[in-house]
């Protein structure tokens, strides 16, 4: 049985007929061209997951639906660390994610390569430009202290570009840097839609 995808996974297979019609024309030549289509967060129905193209521009975002027997190929963020040391680091975000890789590995945290970065290592296209932030994501299965996290955020703020960092828990993913604040509350984003609850990893309280 093929694992279940997750968010932020790239899945290769999608092809333009699975696009409504009402799809902007760059999305279809997104997928016409064969670029993978990146899990998103929603709920569906059984045997499809929620999926976003990407197009060359930020505002080119489109949200759609994938049927899991179309995926042919599929990478975790995780899975592209080991392709970080083949990659030239020629932009501050690359540079960021070879440096920070011995802090984020001293934390015995799974964690991998999301956003434009994860897109360019695993596809080539260069997504990336000088001012990019660099996306990561941390898997804390098990809760992760705010002391924990301040320490962990004040090490890699030294980073060569701003790191933008969520750590996923088995309720949903939070930004570690609003985790490390002081803020009683903290907004977790869910499939069943987003939310701000005290403790992440146990969902006592929440709040509307």
């Amino acid at each position: 049985m093929k694992p279940v995808p997750r968010p932020h996974d790239l899945l290769w297979g999608f092809i333009p007929e699975q696009l409504p019609t009402t799809a902007p024309q760059w999305a279809f030549a997104a997928v016409a061209s064969g670029e993978p289509v990146v899990v998103r967060r929603a709920e569906g129905k059984p045997g499809v997951v929620a999926v976003g193209i990407r197009g060359h521009g930020r505002e080119e975002r489109f949200g759609t639906w994938m049927a899991l027997d179309r995926i042919v190929r599929s990478l975790s963020p995780e899975q592209l660390v080991s392709a970080i040391k083949s990659y030239p680091a020629d932009l501050p975000a690359l540079k960021a994610l070879i440096w920070a890789k011995p802090c984020l590995d001293a934390t015995g945290l799974v964690w991998g390569v999301t956003g434009s970065a994860g897109f360019q290592l695993a596809t080539g296209i260069r997504t990336l430009h000088a001012d990019s932030d660099l996306d990561l994501l941390m898997r804390a299965p098990a809760p992760l202290s705010r002391s924990q996290a301040l320490a962990l955020l004040n090490k890699l703020d030294k980073a060569p570009c701003r790191l933008d960092i969520q750590l996923e828990t088995p309720q949903g993913g939070i930004a570690l840097r609003e985790w490390a604040q002081s803020s009683h509350r903290v907004l977790l984003k869910r499939a069943s839609g987003a939310c701000l609850v005290t403790d992440p990893w146990h969902l006592v309280e929440i709040a509307a």
